[in-house]
C-alpha cells in the first residue's frame, strides 16, 4: 500500500458541504449538536492554521436554510457558494473555487455523507486529488446510510480522519507557539474530556 504522510497545513485546502440546519434536522447518524460542534472546530482550524476553506451550500432559500451562525462567525468573510447539483464537483463556480485553492489534498466534511459529501469525494479521487474525510464532521440520515458512504468514499481511496486528528496533525507540536494558544482553545471548547484536561492542567502547573 502507498504511504499516506502527514499532513500539513501547506498542504491541503478544507471543503465544508452544506453545513446547514434543515439538513441537519434530517441527521441521524449521531447527535446533531455535536456534530455541529465538531464542523465548528475544523472551521476554527482552518483559520487557526491559514488553511483555505471553500463553503459550498444548496436549497437556501426553499428547504436547508443559509449556513448555521456558528459557522458564520467562524468564517465572517466567506460567502458560501450556493449550487443546485448534489455533487459540488459538478458545478463550475465551487469547482473553480477549489481549483483555486491550488491545493491537490481536500478534507471534506458536511452534510449529507450519503450524498453531498460523498459525490464530490468520489469525483474528486477520479481526478487524482488526494482525499480526506472528517469523518466525525460528516452527518447522514441514520447510521447505516453513514457507515456505507464512509466505506465506499474509503474503498475508493479517500482516507478517514476526525477533527481532533486533524487538529493535532496540523499543530504537531505544543512548542509551536505561533498557534499553541488558539489550539488549545478549539480543544478545550470541542474535546469533551480532553479539554476538560487540558484546562485542569493550565491550572494545576501555575506557579503558586
Amino acid at each position: 500500500m502507498p504511504s499516506i504522510p502527514l499532513l500539513a497545513p501547506s498542504d491541503c485546502a478544507i471543503v465544508l458541504v452544506d453545513e446547514q440546519a434543515g439538513l441537519a434536522f434530517a441527521t441521524g447518524s449521531a447527535d446533531r449538536q455535536v456534530l455541529r460542534s465538531n464542523a465548528i472546530a475544523l472551521a476554527r482550524t482552518a483559520v487557526a492554521f491559514g488553511i483555505p476553506i471553500v463553503v459550498s451550500t444548496s436549497a437556501s432559500k426553499v428547504y436547508s436554510g443559509p449556513l448555521m451562525p456558528p459557522l458564520r462567525a467562524v468564517l465572517p468573510d466567506i460567502v458560501p457558494i450556493e449550487r443546485r447539483n448534489m455533487n459540488l464537483w459538478e458545478d463550475e463556480t465551487a469547482l473553480a473555487a477549489i481549483t483555486a485553492t491550488g491545493r491537490k489534498t481536500l478534507v471534506f466534511a458536511g452534510l449529507l455523507t450519503e450524498a453531498c459529501v460523498s459525490f464530490p469525494v468520489l469525483s474528486a479521487l477520479d481526478e487524482e486529488y488526494k482525499v480526506f474525510v472528517v469523518a466525525d464532521a460528516c452527518g447522514g440520515l441514520t447510521p447505516v446510510s453513514h457507515d456505507a458512504a464512509l466505506r465506499r468514499m474509503e474503498q475508493a481511496g479517500a482516507v478517514m480522519t476526525s477533527w481532533l486528528q486533524f487538529l493535532l496533525e496540523m499543530q504537531r507540536d505544543w512548542t509551536q507557539h505561533e498557534t499553541y494558544e488558539v489550539a488549545r482553545s478549539i480543544v478545550v471548547d470541542h474535546g469533551g474530556g480532553y479539554g476538560i484536561g487540558l484546562d485542569y492542567a493550565r491550572d494545576m502547573i501555575r506557579p503558586t
